[in-house]
C-alpha cells in the first residue's frame, strides 16, 4: 500500500470510528508530515494526533486506528521468537505445558519488575512477551489459504494471566512493596498486558487480511457513540466523565444560539416610523424585546436492569444543564415511583449521584419486575401537582413492561396535561414493538425518540432547550 494510500485510508477509518476529521484538518495533516518527516514513529502519532483528534474521548479510537495504519513491527516482530529453537521449530510443540510454565514466569517476572518503582526494562519486557503470547498460543489455522487468524482470547486464555495476578503479588511483596499496593499494581499490570495482547492480535490479522476489515470488525466506537445498553464497565466509566464535558460543550452552544436569536419578532411601527429620516426606506429595522422561554422539566425514568445506566447518564447531563430549565424535577420507578430530586445537589460528584441512584432503585420496585401502568398509575396519583401548562415531561426507558397493563389512557392524560413531552428509547428502533415492548403503542401519544449513545443524548438535549 503506498503511503498516501495508507493516508487516505487511516482518515476514513476515523471518520468511521466516528472521529470528525474535516478535508482543512486532513490537509493540515498531510503538510505537517512533510515538516515533520517519518523517521520516528511516536513523532507522527503526535503529528497526526495534534491535526485529527480533537477530543479526548476519541483518542483511544484514533490510537487503536493508527497503530492499525501504521504498525510499529510485522510478524513475530523483535521478541526474537524465530531465534528460539522451540519456537520456531514448526513440527515442534509451542504450547506444552513446559512451554507454558516458562512462559507464565517469565511474565510474573516482567510484571513484577514493571511494578518495581524505580525499575527498568519492565514495559519492554511485557510488550516483547505480548507479542511472543499472540505467535505461541493465539494462532488459529484455516482449513484453506487466507482463513488463518489470531485470537487474543485464545492466547489470554492459555496463559491463564488474571490467575498470575497472586504470583506477581508475592514477588512486589518480596520486594518490599506494600501489600495494597502490590495489589493494585499487579491488577494494573496484568490489565495492560491484556490490552497488549489484544492490539497485537488486532495487528496480526490486519497484516494478512487489511487494516480496514479489523476497523471494520474488531474496533469498538468512540466512547460517545457507544450503545449504552451494551457499553462495558470500563467504558460506562469513560462515559460517565464525558457527560460534564459534553454538558459545558452545549451549554456554550447553546448560549450562542440564544444570543444570535435574542432580537424578538420585528416591530413594524418603529420600524416605518425610524425610515422617514431616509426617505421612508427602511436601513435600519427595529425589533420588539425577546420574552425569556424557559419551562419546568420534569423525568421519568425506568431504572430497571440495564436501562439504569441510560437513565442515570441522563439525569446527570439533564441536570448539568439545569440552569437551562425554570426547575427540573426527577423520578424514578420500576413498579413505584420514588422522587430522586434532591440526590442531584448542586457541585455533587457525578459518581456519588451514580451511587445515589443505584441505592435509591430499591425504593422504586415494589414487586421487582418493571411495570409501566402501575408507575403511571401512581405517578398521576400522588405527583399530579408536578405536571403543568409550563411542564416539559420527558421519559426514560425502552418501553418493555413484562406484559403487563400499559396504562396508556393514564399516560396520554398526564402527556394532555403539559407543555411538550417526548420519550427516550435506548433501544434500536427496529426493536421497536418485539417481544414485550410497547414503544409503538406509547408512540402513538408521545414522540418516541430513539437514544442509544451520548451523541444522541446531546443532540437531543441541544434540541429541546
Amino acid at each position: 500500500m503506498a503511503l498516501l494510500d495508507r493516508h487516505i485510508g487511516f482518515v476514513e477509518a476515523l471518520r468511521g470510528a466516528g472521529v470528525p476529521v474535516s478535508l482543512a484538518e486532513d490537509i493540515d495533516a498531510a503538510t505537517a508530515l512533510t515538516t515533520v518527516g517519518w523517521g520516528d514513529r511516536e513523532t507522527v502519532r503526535a503529528t497526526y494526533a495534534a491535526t485529527l483528534c480533537k477530543r479526548q474521548a476519541h483518542r483511544g479510537s484514533f490510537d487503536a486506528l493508527f497503530d492499525l495504519w501504521f504498525p510499529a513491527l510485522v510478524g513475530d516482530g523483535r521478541t526474537g521468537a524465530a531465534d528460539d529453537p522451540e519456537y520456531a521449530e514448526a513440527e515442534g510443540p509451542r504450547d506444552t505445558g513446559p512451554a507454558l510454565d516458562d512462559f507464565r514466569e517469565r511474565l510474573v517476572a516482567a510484571l513484577a519488575v514493571e511494578g518495581q518503582a524505580g525499575q527498568q526494562g519492565g514495559p519492554d519486557a511485557a510488550a516483547d512477551l505480548a507479542i511472543e503470547a499472540i505467535g505461541r498460543f493465539g494462532a488459529m489455522p484455516g482449513r484453506a489459504p487466507g482463513l488463518s487468524s489470531w485470537s487474543a482470547y485464545q492466547a489470554l486464555k492459555r496463559i491463564d494471566a488474571d490467575g498470575l495476578v497472586d504470583r506477581i503479588v508475592a514477588a512486589l511483596v518480596a520486594g518490599g512493596t506494600d501489600e495494597s499496593a502490590a495489589q493494585r499494581r499487579a491488577q494494573s499490570g496484568t490489565a495492560a498486558f491484556r490490552r497488549a495482547v489484544e492490539e497485537d492480535a488486532r495487528r496480526r490479522i490486519a497484516e494478512e487480511k487489511g487494516p480496514q476489515h479489523v476497523a471494520e470488525t474488531a474496533l469498538r466506537p468512540t466512547v460517545d457513540r457507544i450503545d449504552f445498553l451494551g457499553a462495558r464497565r470500563g467504558e460506562l466509566e469513560d462515559m460517565r466523565r464525558q457527560i460534564h464535558p459534553l454538558a459545558r460543550r452545549l451549554a456554550t452552544r447553546l448560549t450562542q444560539e440564544h444570543h444570535a436569536h435574542r432580537r424578538g419578532p420585528l416591530d413594524f411601527r418603529r420600524t416605518v416610523r425610524a425610515s422617514m429620516s431616509t426617505g421612508g426606506v427602511p436601513i435600519t429595522t427595529h425589533h420588539r424585546p425577546k420574552r425569556p422561554h424557559r419551562t419546568d422539566l420534569v423525568v421519568l425514568c425506568d431504572v430497571s436492569g440495564s436501562v439504569a445506566n441510560f437513565a442515570q447518564f441522563t439525569l446527570l447531563l439533564v441536570y448539568a444543564l439545569r440552569d437551562q430549565f425554570t426547575k427540573v424535577r426527577a423520578f424514578t420507578f420500576v413498579d413505584q415511583v420514588h422522587e430522586v430530586t434532591a440526590y442531584f445537589r448542586p457541585g455533587a460528584d457525578a459518581g456519588d449521584v451514580l451511587a445515589d441512584l443505584a441505592a435509591s432503585a430499591r425504593h422504586a420496585a415494589l414487586f421487582g419486575r418493571t411495570n409501566y401502568g402501575r408507575a403511571f398509575a401512581k405517578f398521576a396519583e400522588e405527583h399530579a401537582d408536578a405536571l403543568g401548562p409550563r411542564t416539559s415531561l420527558l421519559v426514560l426507558g425502552d418501553a418493555r413492561s413484562n406484559y403487563s397493563d400499559l396504562g396508556v389512557d393514564t399516560f396520554a392524560e398526564m402527556v394532555e396535561g403539559c407543555r411538550h413531552a417526548w420519550w427516550l428509547n435506548p433501544e434500536h428502533r427496529r426493536n421497536w414493538g418485539s417481544g414485550d415492548s410497547a414503544a409503538l403503542a406509547y408512540g402513538e401519544v408521545v414522540p418516541m425518540v430513539e437514544c442509544r449513545n451520548l451523541t444522541q443524548l446531546g443532540e437531543f438535549v441541544h434540541d429541546i432547550v
